[in-house]
């Protein structure tokens, strides 16, 4: 989702703060890290100087082989079909006929990590009776469904923001000039997670768990999308006092990490059967907990993900991206480049940032550009990725059993050092 952030509650870890903070790092020890508690200056271990701009080492990110990748993208025909079967409707077949059209432009052709991620977790959680051929299709299913939740998101978000392109092709509501008019194929979007979830889960036990999670991330996202807005309104300048550390973690946090990194696991701890139920398991904990350990870190996760994403919108390879570069510069958003700025900003240079930042004009890109240089942005980003992959090495380590580590590990080695 172009622009989709967030970074959820500080932990109480000097890791974690220094993300939040924007720390560059560069004197900082591991040991001194982990002994730090508070930073009261946001300007700690600051780079002093501009570092060369090398975008980290080329890593897809993508959470599955492609045998897996396959026989998930197998089961697509079979959605589209559900989806679109006109039945005894035959007067609505010219729209069913669209609503595939709108699937096969949209559904496909991202890295799908989160429908992906619904059938590699249950494999490393549920108990092996469980990992049949069966349950397995319906975790594809499951994976589908978030893939569905995902291009509703992104289409709308792309009319919004006026994004030019989405996955190395034009935005959908560019095609054919659709305009304003291909929210109608957002809603159809998120319309199917229903009638799959119907379809296939309706005698389920945890049906209603699913129905109410879905409903929550959708809920979720729009009030991150909501807070995200209102930092740069509509057809007005960035509001840049509002550009704090604080809004920014809000708005990743909700815009994007719930969806992104909880859903797909907390969907195959259902079919595992650990419900948000006071079952408990291993050493006393609850099902409820586990939910609760779990969120806490994958939102940490999604935290981090975004953090690489605004960085790459910036610096990164639009080949490799498959979006126009620096489109946060050009829309004036709320991004942790933009964050970390303005708190380093001396007054001349927080001028430049309100007179050029947000202005769709190379001219002004590319001087937003090189003040991240010259402020040590990439440097600092880098410090960032490092420290923040170790400290969530130790918090994965300190979950409960009863939910195997691997589930997170894997998350975070695709994710690390990604170039897309």
């Amino acid at each position: 989702m172009s622009g989709l952030r967030n970074v959820t509650r500080g932990w109480a870890v000097a890791g974690f703060l220094a993300r939040r903070s924007g720390l560059a790092l560069k004197n900082c020890t591991p040991s001194l890290l982990l002994r730090t508690t508070s930073l009261p200056s946001y300007k700690l271990c600051q780079s002093s100087t501009a570092a060369s701009v090398n975008v980290p080492p080329a890593k897809l990110g993508h959470v599955a082989s492609l045998d897996e990748k396959r026989e998930f993208l197998h089961l697509f025909p079979d959605i589209v079909r559900d989806l679109t079967e006109v039945g005894t409707n035959s007067d609505i077949m010219d729209a069913q006929k669209w609503y595939a059209k709108v699937l096969q432009y949209n559904a496909v052709g991202g890295k799908m990590n989160r429908g992906l991620a619904v059938s590699l977790s249950l494999k490393l959680i549920a108990a092996p009776e469980l990992i049949t051929p069966e349950n397995l299709r319906r975790a594809h299913l499951l994976g589908w469904c978030i893939e569905l939740l995902q291009s509703f998101f992104l289409i709308a978000d792309d009319i919004i923001d006026g994004g030019e392109m989405r996955r190395g092709k034009p935005a959908w509501y560019r095609n054919d000039n659709l305009g304003p008019s291909a929210f109608n194929d957002a809603i159809l979007m998120e319309c199917g997670i229903y009638k799959l979830l119907r379809k296939h889960f309706r005698d389920e036990p945890y049906y209603q768990d699913m129905l109410e999670l879905f409903h929550e991330m959708t809920m979720k996202t729009a009030l991150g999308q909501a807070l995200d807005l209102l930092s740069c309104p509509a057809g007005q300048r960035p509001i840049l006092s509002k550009y704090t550390m604080e809004r920014y973690n809000a708005i990743v946090k909700y815009k994007t990490a719930f969806y992104s990194f909880y859903l797909p696991i907390a969907l195959s701890m259902y079919m595992a059967g650990i419900r948000e139920t006071d079952n408990v398991r291993v050493a006393g904990i609850t099902d409820r907990e586990l939910h609760r350990q779990a969120r806490t870190i994958l939102v940490e996760m999604g935290q981090f993900y975004q953090v690489q994403d605004d960085y790459l919108d910036c610096f990164g390879d639009p080949s490799v991206t498959g979006k126009k570069g620096a489109t946060d510069i050009a829309e004036g958003k709320c991004s942790w480049l933009s964050v970390v700025a303005l708190q380093r900003a001396s007054p001349a240079q927080r001028k430049v940032m309100e007179e050029h930042y947000g202005r769709n004009e190379q001219h002004s890109i590319d001087i937003i550009r090189e003040l991240y240089k010259e402020l040590g942005l990439p440097a600092t980003y880098r410090a960032y990725e490092d420290s923040t992959a170790s400290m969530i090495r130790i918090h994965i380590q300190q979950i409960s059993r009863g939910l195997n580590h691997n589930v997170f590990f894997n998350f975070l080695d695709k994710i690390h050092k990604r170039s897309r």
